[in-house]
């Protein structure tokens, strides 16, 4: 692929508090999203309008540690100018975090191999009040052990139909799952899923149900039984939002993106440590 004569494709990676916006796509004028506010700071600090592309779409309320967008322009800006400049323009509840010059051929979407979210869950029979808007509370016991041999059995490539929104506009529910790992930290419950791409609200459908598993009221097999029944009616609710977080988004080496802890701030462990 080949850009225009004086044209540079540049990646961003970025962290938001999704509970500051109305998801990450952009909406009609007025309405808070992470697409509208990071252009808007883009468009400034370029001098040019600025129109980007992301690795995914995230709901209202769903955070991230490390979304990745990409764009073009004709400006010719350090990656130093990039992030400092365009954190001057953004509200306090986004920040980049990196900025680099790609080829052509990159694409935020479609060059990425894979994509891990971590859902964290705040088991506790009294309600958080720090941190609430990034957390899920559950205040029934959660058994994790359940809920990992019930995750297991989602491990693989398969109809996902069970675990998507009604809404979701995707061609097919074929994804593939390479890796869910689950652990407690104290009061917090983590869910570490890895897969080539997402459904609509697939992890937080994912999460209720291995939720349901946790606290004892179905069976670790009913997870099978709900993937083999391709049908939504059959699983359990909608986890919240709060508590979901986009952590990674993994590419090619030969693009040489910098690689940066998967977060959020309050957990140090990378990726893959929950399977220990």
């Amino acid at each position: 692929m080949q850009l225009p004569e004086g044209v540079r494709r540049v990646a961003l990676s970025l962290e938001y508090h999704g509970g500051s916006f109305r998801g990450f796509q952009q909406q009609e004028e007025g309405v808070p999203t992470v697409q509208s506010a990071l252009q808007h700071a883009l468009s400034k600090v370029a001098n040019e309008p600025i129109t980007l592309a992301c690795a995914g779409r995230t709901d209202a309320a769903v955070h991230a540690t490390n979304q990745v967008v990409h764009f073009d322009t004709r400006a010719d800006r350090t990656a130093k100018a990039w992030t400092a400049g365009v954190n001057a323009n953004l509200p306090a509840g986004v920040s980049i975090k990196w900025a680099a010059e790609v080829a052509p051929e990159f694409h935020a979407r479609f060059s990425a191999r894979e994509r891990t979210y971590r859902y964290i869950i705040f088991n506790s029979p009294f309600r958080p009040a720090l941190q609430h808007d990034q957390l899920t509370w559950c205040r029934e016991p959660l058994d994790v052990d359940r809920m990992r041999a019930g995750a297991q059995q989602l491990i693989g490539e398969h109809n996902f139909n069970a675990f998507r929104a009604a809404q979701c506009q995707a061609r097919h529910p074929v994804r593939e799952i390479k890796r869910i790992d689950l652990a407690r930290r104290g009061d917090l419950i983590i869910i570490e899923i890895t897969a080539n791409a997402f459904l609509h609200h697939m992890v937080r459908n994912i999460s209720g149900v291995l939720m349901r598993v946790g606290k004892g009221w179905a069976n670790v097999d009913w997870v099978s039984e709900v993937l083999a029944s391709q049908d939504r009616t059959k699983a359990a609710e909608t986890a919240p939002p709060y508590g979901l977080y986009l952590v990674h988004v993994a590419y090619p080496a030969q693009f040489g993106l910098p690689e940066f802890q998967p977060g959020p701030c309050f957990l140090a462990e990378k990726l893959g440590d929950f399977s220990r």
